[in-house]
C-alpha cells in the first residue's frame, strides 16, 4: 500500500535531513513519497541540505514552502493537503525510521481494516549514535478504542503516554477526520494520538520502527521528559493543577459572544444531525462567508468541513 511520508522542517534541523533521507532510502517498503514542508522565512539551509544529500533531485521527494513560521503542526497539515496515499507516516526532520518501519506499519494496517493507526517501538538515538531501547507499559497487539486516553488519565505520575507518538502511521481518512495534527505547541503528536484513540482502535507492534534523536534543540525535549518509550507530556508543569489564586473565568453572561451555534434541545429519541449541520452552516456563513459541508466517512463521524 502506498505511503506518503510527511516532514515539517525548519532551519535548525537542516543538519539532520541527510540522515532522515538515508533512513527513507533504506526502507524495505518502496511505495512511498516524501512530502517535505519548509517552515520559516529562511529556506536556504534546508534546501542546501536537501540538495547536498541528493533528496532534492529524487522524483519521490516533493518540497514546498510557505515562507513564514507556523510551527510543526501547521506545516505538517500543509503537507497533508498535498497527500494522496491512503497511509500517512510522520517523520520529524531530526528523527530516523528503522529500515522495516514502513513495511511493518503498512502491513499491520492492511491486515486490520478497522484499525486507524499503527505504532511500533521507539529507540532513543543518542548523540554518540548509540540506540537506547525502552520498555512500554502496553502489550503489543490491538489497542482498543480509548486505551491511550485511559492511560493518560490513570498512569502513575499522570499524563504519560504509553507509546511514542512521533512515529505513528495513520490512515489518511482518520487524520483528516481529526482535522490534521493538533496545534498544541510541543504536544502536536500527543494530542492528535489521544484524539485518534478516542475515536478508533489502533495497533502496537513489537518491533522498533522509530529512532528518536535526542539533542538540545528538540521541541519536545523543551516541554517534557519525552523519551523513546512515550515519556511525559503534560498540559501543566509536572501535572500539577492550577494554583488556587489563578484567574477564573468570568460569569457566562460576560464572556465573549463568539461561542458558536446554539442548538435547541431535541425531543426524546429525535435525531439532531440535521439541526446541527444547519446550525453550523449558518454560523459558518456568518463568521467567514462560507458554508460547511459535513461528510460522514470512514470513522463514522464528521471528517471534512468545506464549502457547501
Amino acid at each position: 500500500m502506498r505511503v506518503d511520508v510527511v516532514t515539517a522542517a525548519h532551519a535548525p534541523h537542516a543538519r539532520y535531513l541527510a540522515a532522515a533521507w538515508a533512513s527513507l532510502r533504506a526502507q524495505t517498503h518502496h511505495a512511498w513519497r516524501w512530502l517535505i514542508q519548509l517552515d520559516g522565512t529562511d529556506e536556504r539551509p534546508l534546501r542546501s541540505a536537501l540538495e547536498a544529500c541528493g533528496a532534492a533531485a529524487d522524483r519521490r521527494v516533493e518540497i514546498a514552502a510557505h515562507r513564514t513560521a507556523v510551527g510543526p503542526a501547521n506545516s505538517r497539515n500543509l503537507a497533508l493537503a498535498r497527500a494522496t496515499a491512503p497511509l500517512i507516516q510522520n517523520l520529524d526532520a531530526d528523527d530516523e525510521l528503522e529500515p522495516a518501519a514502513l513495511a511493518l506499519l503498512s502491513a499491520a494496517l492492511t491486515e486490520r481494516p478497522a484499525t486507524g493507526y499503527a505504532a511500533g517501538q521507539a529507540r532513543d538515538l543518542l548523540p554518540g549514535g548509540r540506540l537506547r531501547p525502552h520498555r512500554l507499559p502496553l502489550r503489543d497487539g490491538p489497542l482498543p478504542r480509548g486505551i491511550l486516553l485511559e492511560h493518560w488519565n490513570t498512569a502513575a505520575g499522570r499524563y504519560r503516554l504509553p507509546l511514542h507518538p512521533a512515529g505513528v502511521m495513520w490512515r489518511r481518512g482518520l487524520l483528516e477526520c481529526l482535522g490534521g495534527w493538533s496545534a498544541m505547541h510541543g504536544m502536536e503528536d500527543t494530542a492528535t494520538l489521544i484524539a485518534a484513540s478516542a475515536r478508533t482502535a489502533g495497533v502496537l507492534l513489537p518491533a522498533p520502527t522509530l529512532r528518536y534523536r535526542k539533542h538540545p534543540q528538540q521541541i519536545s525535549g523543551q516541554n517534557s521528559k519525552f523519551a523513546g518509550g512515550g515519556g511525559a507530556d503534560s498540559a501543566y508543569p509536572a501535572a500539577r493543577p492550577p494554583p488556587a489564586d489563578s484567574p477564573r473565568l468570568a460569569p457566562a453572561a460576560h464572556r465573549g459572544r463568539d461561542r458558536g451555534p446554539r442548538l435547541k434541545p431535541a425531543a426524546p429519541g429525535a435525531r439532531q444531525g440535521g439541526q446541527r449541520a444547519r446550525s453550523c452552516r449558518a454560523w459558518g456563513r456568518a463568521r467567514c462567508g462560507v458554508g460547511a459541508r459535513l461528510v460522514t466517512r470512514w470513522c463514522g463521524s464528521v471528517t471534512e468541513v468545506g464549502d457547501a
